[in-house]
């Protein structure tokens, strides 16, 4: 009993020393309401001009998200829509586009 407590709580201290927890695929849909006139309902854009973002991994567009939001990576339209995500919002919608099929 004493391992398996000892276990359990090492478990969720490296969960919670890590700083991430799963992000969540609906609440990323939801937040994504916006990019949708540019990269589509799902992330596949029907212009040429902006990327489909379906099918990505989710480490890139977290990346590229944070960038932005950091203005590392400059594209004025970009940098304004991420700027009022939190680190959260930019999982989460990562989540959803990852999960999306191209």
């Amino acid at each position: 009993m004493k391992k398996a407590i000892v276990c359990t709580v090492g478990a969720l201290a490296v969960v919670f020393a890590s700083g991430t927890m799963a992000a969540d695929a609906a609440l990323g849909k939801a937040k994504a309401a916006g990019c949708s006139g540019c990269h589509g309902l799902n992330g596949m854009s029907n212009n040429p001009m902006y990327p489909n973002l379906a099918g990505q991994k989710d480490a890139y567009l977290a990346k590229a998200l944070k960038d932005y939001r950091d203005g590392n990576r400059k594209d004025p339209m970009m940098e304004g829509m991420a700027k009022a995500l939190t680190d959260d919002d930019i999982a989460n919608i990562a989540a959803f586009y990852s999960s999306q099929k191209p």
